[in-house]
């Protein structure tokens, strides 16, 4: 839900450019021998890139303190890629093969000789060992401490209006070490991270939509309104619900028994239990069993004013009741993370991966490729690796800002989104019409037009972007093999001759205008507390739709992993398994008229009617066979059945 009431999560590290690494699913930062610095490895893409020399205002205090996190590498680092790869890849011998946590630990992990002598090395620098897990050593000390360790030296760098701490050249580590070391993240402290203990605030202040709505698609037409694109158009649907989601994506009988779903988000919303009951007695959704809901959460949350923490409840609610509303016998299991930061979410994936907690993983988190540093990529990608061997999947929502442009002036992708390693999600407007069949649906990217004082138009038609579906090219990433021969070569060398990675890979629901009915306990006008249900949208919709979807396949192949998916999803393109989206389905453009509360609650301070036109997605465009808004399509009647055969 990004495009209305947005779940951002916040980069540790700013504005870095990922480094062309050899291979389209490389593991990360490779160890390379540091020029001018003997006996010592660079851990590449530690310097940011706007830590320049004009930047530079001067070495950083002696005594100031330094909160890092060394990434281990593991026994065969390039093992473990390969496995990840071949365990996916249904034409490989290995494919399917998976290995529990602990084999995959024993086969790829740090030995302990490997962690001994890296924290023997961060010690002897003068640094202190704060923690010890399966993929990284905390460490906290003064900047002379690290300098030591890291062989490098740190000064404050401007960056923007604001100064921050920076090493001066890429950090490196001791070539005895030999490559134990796959990154350390945390010797640049932009943005700033605060450490006080912080209370959760109570939920969001309450907000509605108003009517008049349809019920299905085309429903209700908005006769007294004006014409749109030649024609009278319907008034936005009150909001789908699982049995209409159920119908379009083709689950058919299954309904994800068996499977194990996790979620990951920041922090917990404290009435999640009361309302997914109570959404699901509402709407007719088989009723929660003792235990099928579970969260695993940290023991403190911090940074929730930074984070805006509240927001993150109703970013649960919405994925909790939508993987239940498609997959209703799913076990489910919410991982909260202790705040929107890299390292707090990369500590909730890991959990899910050392205690396989689930086969598929939902992410409707992100941020902008711009703002993703070599170091954190790396570390992100080895999660998403041991994942793959264990045959767990992760799905993260692609964005729900278009091309990025209208945000932030630059065209590119989302991370993780990006990582060859995980399926990003991408969105749709979706029309269901009468006795929940599927009708189309475009490519998610909305248009805004009011209607004028008069009533008799709308203003400035079609008006403004106002939001869509994450997507494009990767500046950063190299081509995985399972998109080539799929994706054009217009859209994968956009960038890069050699071809790069683009997303997404497949998409189902997102757009807020045809979106989902959420039910949530709110905070009202008067300070109580209730529950109170809204219609929502944003590729954060998209992502659980296609996770649940993806449980019902996997209880059709008898409950057998998918793990890694996106090589099968490929190997499926081109087939009747998949919608086809375009912007314009039926032939002609689409918009739906939509009436708001003024204040988003009631109608005491007017309400605001305007037209939202369908598939405008900034510069990115819904056609005919793969495409950056939609990937591959969403799924039809036959997609869930075709995993049987594999």
């Amino acid at each position: 839900m990004r495009s209305n009431r947005a779940k951002v999560r916040a980069s540790v590290s700013m504005a870095a450019t990922l480094p062309m690494l050899a291979g389209a699913l490389a593991l990360g930062i490779p160890a390379a021998h540091a020029a001018g610095n003997p006996g010592r490895d660079a851990l590449t893409g530690t310097k940011p890139l706007w830590a320049t020399a004009k930047a530079d205002k001067g070495a950083a205090a002696d005594s100031a303190l330094v909160s890092a996190r060394v990434f281990l590498a593991g026994r065969d680092a390039r093992g473990l890629a390969d496995y990840a790869k071949a365990v996916a890849d249904p034409s490989s011998a290995a494919y399917g093969k998976y290995l529990s946590a602990k084999q995959a630990q024993a086969r790829f992990g740090a030995t302990k000789a490997q962690v001994a002598a890296v924290k023997g090395w961060l010690k002897a620098a003068g640094m202190k060992v704060t923690a010890v897990t399966p993929h990284y050593i905390a460490v906290t000390g003064d900047v002379a401490a690290a300098e030591k360790a890291f062989g490098t030296q740190l000064h404050n760098y401007a960056k923007g209006s604001k100064t921050y701490r920076a090493p001066s050249s890429t950090a490196t580590v001791p070539e005895a070490l030999k490559g134990a070391v796959l990154t350390v993240t945390g010797l640049d402290n932009a943005p700033h991270r605060a450490s006080h203990k912080d209370q959760l605030p109570p939920p969001d202040a309450v907000f509605k939509n108003s009517g008049p709505f349809s019920s299905y698609y085309g429903s209700n037409i908005a006769s007294t309104l004006p014409d749109a694109y030649g024609t009278k158009i319907p008034y936005a649907v009150k909001g789908y619900t699982g049995k209409q989601l159920r119908a379009a994506y083709g689950a058919g009988k299954y309904t994800g028994q068996g499977v194990r779903i996790a979620i990951t988000d920041a922090y917990a919303s404290p009435t999640i239990a009361y309302d997914a009951a109570t959404y699901a007695h509402k709407h007719g959704d088989a009723a929660w069993t003792t235990g099928q809901l579970r969260q695993v959460l940290p023991k403190k949350y911090t940074k929730t004013k930074e984070c805006g923490a509240a927001g993150w409840y109703g970013e649960e609610t919405l994925d909790v009741e939508a993987v239940h509303a498609v997959a209703p016998a799913a076990n489910v299991t919410y991982v909260g993370a202790a705040s929107c930061y890299d390292d707090d979410l990369l500590d909730s994936l890991s959990k899910i991966v050392d205690g396989h907690l689930a086969d598929i993983v939902s992410n409707s988190w992100g941020d902008i490729e711009a703002n993703q540093t070599p170091d954190l990529a790396a570390a992100y990608d080895q999660v998403f690796q041991f994942g793959a061997v264990e045959g767990i999947g992760f799905y993260f929502s692609s964005g729900d800002n278009g091309d990025e442009v209208a945000h932030t002036g630059t065209k590119q992708v989302d991370t993780p989104a990006n990582s060859a390693w995980v399926t990003a999600v991408g969105g749709t407007s979706l029309a269901v019409g009468k006795d929940n069949t599927y009708l189309w649906e475009t490519g998610w990217g909305t248009e805004k037009a009011s209607l004028s004082a008069d009533g008799k138009s709308w203003t400035n038609f079609p008006g403004a972007y106002t939001s869509g579906a994450g997507g494009g090219t990767s500046k950063t990433v190299p081509q995985p093999y399972y998109q080539k021969g799929v994706v054009p070569n217009a859209l994968a060398m956009a960038n890069n001759a050699a071809g790069n990675r683009v997303v997404p890979d497949i998409s189902a629901i997102a757009d807020p205008n045809t979106g989902f009915k959420v039910g949530q306990t709110q905070t009202f006008p008067d300070g109580s507390q209730q529950y109170s249900e809204y219609r929502i949208g944003g590729t954060s919709l998209a992502a659980p739709v296609i996770a649940a979807v993806q449980a019902l396949a996997q209880e059709a192949r008898g409950g057998k992993a998918i793990g890694f998916a996106n090589p099968t999803i490929y190997a499926k393109y081109g087939s009747k398994l998949y919608h086809d989206v375009t912007d314009t389905p039926t032939g002609t453009e689409l918009a739906v008229a939509r009436v708001d509360f003024l204040n988003g609650f009631d109608a005491a301070d007017g309400l605001a009617t305007s037209v939202r036109s369908l598939g405008k997605d900034s510069s990115l465009k819904a056609v005919k066979g793969y495409d950056d808004v939609t990937g591959v399509g969403t799924p039809a009647n036959g997609y869930v059945d075709s995993y049987r055969r594999h």
